[in-house]
Formats: C-alpha cells, structure tokens, sequence
C-alpha cells in the first residue's frame, strides 16, 4: 500500500514513517517545510519513498496519485500555535483538511486517517468516569475546535466510498529525530536536566493522558490497513488508561527518574481549566492488532538519556528549534512566510 503523510517533517512524522515501512509499506511525505531545518538525525529512522514540499491548503490531485491511504497530520499543532491567529488555526486546520478530504476522496482514496486530539474533551474528564469516545466535546482551544470541526465535516463526507478515522490523540511524549520541548513530559523533563528545578507553574492538579510517539504511530498503521467495518467512520481515543497523570503526578515520576532534580509547584499561574481523563478501552478491545506499549517510565528514561547523550548539541531547549511556536515566530520576522504564514523563500 502506497500511504501518504502530511506533516511528515513534524515532530510525530519520522516515526509515522518508521511504523508504515516496518509494516511493509510505501510512504509518500507532503510538507510545507516550517520545520525543515529542526532536525538531530537518530539512526532507525528511513525518509519517505517519496517527498513533496507543499502547502497543506495547495494540495492537487497530481500529489495524490498512486496513493491508497493518507494519515493526515497537518496542522498548527498545539494550543499556543492555535492562539497565533484562530483564524489561520481554522483555515488550515480545518478548511486545508476538508477540502483534502474532498480532493481524495474524488480521487478514489478510502482510508482518510485523521490526527485528531484528546484536547477535544475541554474539562469533562475532571470528575467522575474517564471520557471515552461518546463523552461531550468541551474544546477550550482554537486548536482544539479545529479538530472537533474538522470530525465534523470529514464525516459528513463518510460513506461507502470514503472511510474516515478519527484519532483522537492523548498528549505526545518521546524522543523523535525532530525534537520538541513544547511538550508537558519533555519541558518539565528539560528544565529538571538544565536547571536542577521543575517548576510547575500551575497547581499541579489538571489532568492530562499522554502517549508515546511510537504508541500513536503503531495506532494509526492500525487504522489505515483494518477492513472497513472495524474502523470506518469511527474515533479511537489514543493512549492507555494507566498514562492519565495529573501534572504534578508526571512531574513526581520525572523527579523519580532524576532524582537530584527538586519539584516546586508554584500555582502562580493560576488553575488550569484543561483537565480531562479519557478511556482508551475502545482502541485496546476493537482497533485490529493495536496496544499501546509505552509507559511514561519507559518514555521518561528514554528522553533523560537522550539529553544525557549531548543530543542537544550545545542548542537552548527552549529555542526555535524545539519549540515550535518560536520557529514559526522566527520565519514571520525573517519574512519567510506572509501574513497567512504561506512561505516566501527556502525556511
């Protein structure tokens, strides 16, 4: 099967790409390149068969062809990058993905496999039963009502021809050849390893689930090569029920690991309404030969030691190249993107 990733430059892409080619696969990458230049290559991480540098909002049919499948990660991809201008948050977060959805499917491509999120869920997860798939969408974001917008108008174009998937992604956890410290594990983790303190800014009590990189790429591999009736038109919360932390709880585990780092929680920041636990039952029973494998132990190790390998390179973790609101902030003053960040010369 020939599978097309959008977003593949971004932090999750190198281990999409991984997961597609050990199952067997042909993967095409489509980009448009922000975070091009935002890379510490790791060995066991092949490119794409294929690449295209594009505009998510310019996508043609040409860039489609030979194509089975597409795993759409593309987007303004967190909460910080969603407040940069809501309406660029929807235009190519939402309109970009529906009108590839649409192109695709005249296309002919069934599988569309959409990196939803579990943000969708707002504050309904605080009390009571952890929020599975049918809980009420609360979105506190502009990121996260792209996402419950763009479920919407994906399914709406559902039918016998055109099998959308809906992932609905616990917060991203792990080490990837694309880096990021904008991340709730990796930046208490970082200022733990560079600082000797982990400050948490909050009270420390909103809840969060969280998922390793590898865990959500495997899921999607799942969902794009499961027949029909298992998974089209359907959403999977992605993550394991035992990876639900409140953020102080993730900040006790890291001090576990790192045990010369000290843990404050200042609450200066005052409370946080995004506080959601999620059911991942779903995925586990009924995704075809999906389990999520990663414990925020393991993933935790994994990222202490490759900051104990001198991978940052002598680099700020809280520099454009981890951080990528600050690497969009820094093509805008360079003017290598417009006003609707459209890019105006090589990143």
């Amino acid at each position: 099967m020939q599978v097309l990733i959008t977003g593949h430059l971004g932090y999750v892409g190198p281990w999409m790409i991984r997961a597609f080619k050990e199952a067997g696969h042909s993967v095409a990458g489509l980009d448009v390149g922000y975070f091009k230049e935002c890379v510490d290559p790791l060995d066991g991480f092949p490119g794409p068969d294929r690449e295209c540098v594009r505009d998510v909002r310019d996508v043609t049919s040409a860039d489609l062809d030979g194509i089975d499948a597409i795993v759409h990660l593309a987007a303004l991809s967190n909460d910080p990058l969603g407040h940069l201008d809501p309406t660029l948050t929807h235009a190519i977060n939402t309109e970009a993905s529906l009108r590839l959805a649409r192109l695709a499917k005249r296309s002919g491509i069934r599988r569309f496999v959409f990196a939803s999120s579990c943000s969708i869920y707002g504050g309904v997860g605080e009390h009571g039963a952890l929020a599975n798939e049918t809980a009420t969408m609360d979105p506190l974001s502009a990121y996260a009502r792209s996402k419950v917008d763009t479920e919407a108008g994906l399914a709406a174009l559902a039918d016998d021809g055109f099998e959308p998937v809906f992932m609905r992604n616990a917060t991203a956890f792990g080490v990837s050849p694309r880096m990021r410290f904008d991340l709730v594990v990796q930046n208490l983790i970082g200022w733990g390893f560079t600082t000797g303190v982990i400050r948490v800014l909050s009270d420390g009590t909103p809840w969060r689930p969280i998922v390793h990189i590898a865990d959500m790429s495997r899921a999607c591999v799942a969902a794009a090569t499961a027949p029909a009736a298992a998974v089209a038109g359907e959403a999977f919360n992605i993550g394991r029920d035992d990876n639900n932390f409140r953020i102080r709880e993730i900040a006790e585990t890291i001090v576990g690991i790192m045990p010369a780092v000290r843990l404050e929680i200042t609450g200066e920041a005052g409370p946080d309404p995004r506080s959601y636990r999620v059911s991942f039952a779903k995925a586990a029973a009924d995704l075809p030969g999906y389990q999520a494998d990663w414990s925020l132990e393991r993933g935790g190790h994994e990222i202490v030691e490759w900051l104990r390998s001198g991978r940052l390179r002598e680099r700020d973790f809280q520099s454009r190249f981890f951080v990528r609101l600050k690497q969009l902030q820094h093509l805008m003053s360079e003017r290598f993107v417009d006003d609707e960040i459209r890019l105006q010369s090589p990143a």
